[in-house]
């Protein structure tokens, strides 16, 4: 039977309504898929980014045996591209399948080549085309969790550890929002401290209500509810990913920051989670030494790129110099300007 099946033609298709519910089951046991290869991306990236999306899915003999999300971004400040996934951190092919893997990359490149992008991007956990230009700008930082909260305590190195007890010791609350305001918010200002445009409330309300009980909203306030950081956070099988986060200048002299992923972990062992995924950074920031500081090791993100109209890879990013005038420029911005130009702009970088 095995025989019989393998020896079928893989026929790729665009995914259609009545299919996401197969596609979904896929992913979810598929060892390469992930939480950015669900189904829901797709009107997700084309209602409220605007982007036109290309999610095939390759079968044999009727069974799926791998997909590939990928969206166009038109920009005129960054240009034109498709990828697999804007706005997601892991991509590319979930197959194991090696004859389904080489036909969705082959339409992708027919599809990539007809809409004449300038380039085509996977945004590979593992790498897969060593001879493609990649990007080594990004890594991850993922660990398992300990079965019980004082092991994750001890697992943290003691001087991130004596942090965390600082927010216990300061009376700070963490608590599980049933909207989005108090972590935009949160999240608002923050990205416009660090010059950087941010998504829209929209968005965040549009991934609590897709994604429902694996996206969650967690935020830490004072004794007396005062906010001081936020994050939102989604779960996929037995793993925990906090995406977006943010913090007020407050937090930091009260180890907010802090508290919140230790009260995360602890949040994350209530639902059975064995992994926590800190999600990826960027080589020599902020946010990279944080997540070192907790322990973590990062593995580099296999993200590869073929060319068509361009002679390198796109820097689409804060650490690329020529951006640091628009930094500093949007660091000035009035909160209220900052909120309501930065969807348009954040939509074209993906």
């Amino acid at each position: 039977m095995m025989r019989d099946f393998v020896a079928q033609p893989v026929v790729v298709r665009r995914l259609e309504s009545t299919d996401r519910a197969r596609w979904d089951a896929f992913v979810r046991t598929c060892p390469s898929g992930s939480f950015f290869h669900l189904s829901s991306w797709q009107g997700l990236i084309e209602t409220h980014q605007g982007h036109d999306t290309y999610f095939l899915m390759a079968e044999r003999g009727g069974e799926i045996v791998g997909v590939l999300p990928l969206a166009e971004v038109k920009s005129r400040l960054f240009g034109h591209s498709l990828a697999s996934l804007p706005f997601c951190v892991y991509g590319g092919v979930a197959s194991e399948d090696p004859a389904a893997i080489a036909a969705l990359e082959l339409e992708a490149d027919r599809i990539a080549q007809r809409l004449g992008v300038a380039h085509l991007e996977y945004r590979n956990v593992l790498p897969r085309h060593t001879d493609w230009p990649n990007q080594d700008l990004y890594v991850t930082f993922r660990k398992r969790l300990e079965a019980d909260e004082e092991a994750n305590m001890a697992a943290i190195p003691r001087k991130q550890r004596a942090m965390v007890r600082k927010g216990i010791k300061n009376g700070l609350i963490a608590s599980r929002d049933a909207d989005v305001d108090r972590f935009f918010s949160v999240y608002a200002d923050n990205v416009r401290r660090h010059g950087t445009p941010a998504m829209s409330r929209r968005w965040f309300a549009a991934l609590m209500d897709a994604f429902g009980e694996d996206c969650e909203v967690m935020t830490v306030t004072t004794a007396d509810g005062a906010s001081l950081s936020s994050v939102l956070s989604f779960y996929f099988r037995d793993e925990i990913l906090p995406y977006y986060a943010g913090d007020l200048p407050a937090a930091r002299d009260l180890a907010a920051n802090d508290f919140k992923y230790w009260s995360l972990m602890q949040r994350a062992l209530e639902r059975e989670c064995k992994v926590f995924d800190y999600g990826r950074s960027k080589v020599g920031t902020g946010p990279y030494a944080f997540k070192k500081n907790w322990g973590f090791e990062p593995t580099p993100l296999a993200y590869e790129y073929r060319l068509f109209k361009r002679d390198s890879i796109p820097q689409n990013n804060p650490m690329n110099p020529k951006y640091r005038a628009f930094i500093a420029l949007w660091q000035r911005l009035p909160l209220a300007v900052a909120n309501r130009l930065g969807p348009m702009i954040v939509r074209n970088l993906g």
